[in-house]
């Protein structure tokens, strides 16, 4: 038995498969994968993630500190509400993890990945001393990601006056508080939609009454296709410690200015970017019928091999799409692997759909 979100009985009640997902019992699906998939795009689907790790930072010296923590600079967090995507780095320019950043009104919220939760806590903690910063873990706080172009209007209409002004009035990447519930327009799916962290005691009800009002619940499976079509990364496949901003499509998440902040890792970055970057993660679109996962070869003519990191059947469009890292001279053609036969592909921007529509 792996470990639990408060509404594991729920998921139980709806139906859910249940599968070990870094050591938690969640749900694979309710049913039908692809109709959650369709769903989110359509309309709007809730994902339990409450197996993430929330950790609140206070001190005099929080900035200072996630000045020095992150590749992304928590100076432009200048408001209340401001929300950041970054990466922490190891000293050789490695992703130690991928997580969203909050400005609070004294302090910062950071959300960061299940997967990763002790060995994150243990970086953090290491990298605070001599730091007059506290950090404080929320393990008493719940999770909730309501995604879909009619999402955010949907949960305004199921809570408080107060909540849903604040709904209706966020911006996209910014997360405010609402009395005990913190509200943010944020989200892994490609859609517009809303993270919502609450109360523990509080999540069940809150899961009943928008399940109650139409709004599905959604399995890691959907999460997984939803987030590979709009060309987002998962930590563990497209990077990890032995994998670099530069190789994961990520240099846009490094502020290089200014030059004096000295970010965990920025000298290995410098010295990897004067050597020269040798791969690059890119989409793939197979053109005959077949699977692409992780894994694969891809050959590329005259240019060597590279190596899918996802990959699956996208139900928006009606393919199977990948993200590869591949050597940096890749042109618009490749050919992968399937079962001992290769397979011709096309190689496009690591984005394939966003609000719903294609990219291609």
């Amino acid at each position: 038995m792996g470990q639990r979100t408060p509404l594991y009985d729920l998921h139980v009640a709806l139906g859910a498969k249940l599968v070990d997902f870094s050591g938690w019992d969640m749900p694979l699906h309710y049913g039908s994968q692809v109709d959650e998939h369709h769903q989110v795009r359509r309309d709007c689907g809730v994902f339990d993630v409450s197996h993430m790790t929330i950790i609140d930072l206070h001190g005099e010296q929080a900035s200072q500190y996630l000045r020095h923590l992150l590749v992304g600079d928590v100076a432009r967090l200048d408001t209340q509400g401001k929300a950041l995507y970054s990466l922490m780095l190891n000293a050789q320019g490695g992703v130690v993890d991928d997580l969203i950043l909050y400005r609070l009104e004294e302090g910062y919220r950071l959300v960061t990945n299940a997967a990763t939760r002790e060995k994150v806590l243990l970086w953090m903690a290491t990298q605070a001393e001599g730091y007059a910063v506290k950090l404080q873990p929320r393990p008493e706080l719940a999770i909730l990601a309501i995604q879909g172009p009619h999402a955010r209007e949907k949960v305004a209409q199921l809570v408080s006056p107060e909540r849903a002004e604040l709904i209706r009035a966020l911006t996209p990447f910014q997360g405010l508080p609402e009395g005990c519930w913190f509200i943010a327009r944020t989200g892994y799916t490609g859609e517009d939609g809303l993270e919502i962290i609450l109360p523990a005691d509080e999540v069940v009800s809150f899961m009943n009454e928008l399940v109650g009002a139409g709004i599905g619940p959604v399995g890691l499976g959907a999460r997984d296709t939803l987030r590979l079509e709009a060309g987002l990364n998962l930590y563990g496949q497209e990077m990890d410690e032995s994998v670099s901003p530069l190789e994961a499509n990520l240099e846009w998440t490094i502020a290089w200015e200014p030059l004096g902040r000295k970010f965990i890792g920025r000298q290995a970055l410098e010295e990897e970017l004067a050597r020269g970057v040798t791969s690059r993660l890119v989409g793939l679109v197979l053109e005959e019928r077949g699977v692409l996962r992780a894994h694969q070869v891809v050959r590329i003519a005259e240019c060597g091999e590279g190596e899918i990191t996802s990959g699956s059947y996208a139900p928006t469009l009606g393919k199977s799409i990948a993200l590869a890292r591949v050597p940096m001279a890749t042109g618009d053609r490749a050919e992968v692997e399937i079962r001992g036969k290769w397979f011709p592909v096309r190689v496009v921007k690591p984005s394939f759909v966003r609000f719903g529509k294609a990219l291609l």
